[in-house]
């Protein structure tokens, strides 16, 4: 029996650090760095298990660890394996779980009747503001020279399509939102703001978007 049948089983993290792999070879610092670059804005929790996770790996005997030195520093270099490569491809064609999001704001949000209205907005323009930052960094990786990576050109330019979207999407959300709750009385106490008519508002677009049909 291999190493690989007797290991407990692969997270989604193991897959996306073998991914990074799949594409170089890396120091933990560049798979770092590399992480916040491209993995943290759909896959954070990489992040957090990037000195085990790659440990792991070349247990399974997925990954290899190669001792370097640059001048007198030492370094750990890790590369990925024929059967890393061989169980990334078995993991791509598995259907994917389906997709979870976290969003601190929108907590605040769901509970803002418990605070004030001035504290609801100030969130709702955090959020605003996030939006805005993320926008302006998704823009920035857009325009720039894609490097030693421009053979992913294609894979780059599908994805941030998808991260911009959903940020413009928070952005809308937000300034509507805003707009929206300025009619407001207090947090708990809409005023004459009809909640019905948002709703009903909703469903009709979504039915459009979907070609759903009420009954």
């Amino acid at each position: 029996m291999s190493r690989c049948s007797m290991s407990a089983p692969r997270t989604t993290t193991s897959y996306a650090i073998l991914g990074l792999l799949s594409v170089r070879r890396w120091t933990t610092y560049e798979l770092a760095k590399q992480v916040q670059r491209s993995l943290n804005w759909f896959w954070p929790r990489a992040e957090r298990k990037l000195y085990d996770e790659p440990k792991r790996l070349v247990a399974d005997g997925l990954a290899t660890a190669t001792r370097e030195h640059t001048g007198q520093r030492p370094r750990t270099v890790y590369g990925i394996t024929e059967a890393g490569r061989a169980e990334l491809r078995r993991w791509l064609g598995e259907p994917p779980a389906p997709r979870s999001t976290e969003f601190e704001g929108m907590v605040k949000v769901f509970f803002a009747d418990a605070g004030t209205l001035d504290q609801l907005r100030a969130t709702l323009g955090e959020i605003e503001r996030d939006a805005v930052e993320r926008l302006e960094r998704l823009a920035s990786m857009a325009a720039g020279d894609p490097g030693e990576f421009r053979h992913r050109l294609h894979l780059s330019a599908i994805g941030l399509r998808l991260q911009a979207e959903q940020e413009m999407a928070v952005l809308r959300w937000a300034r509507w939102a805003q707009g929206q709750v300025s009619e407001w009385v207090g947090s708990d106490d809409p005023g004459t703001w009809d909640a019905s008519a948002a709703l009903e508002e909703l469903v009709s677009r979504v039915g459009s978007e979907t070609g759903a049909v009420r009954t």
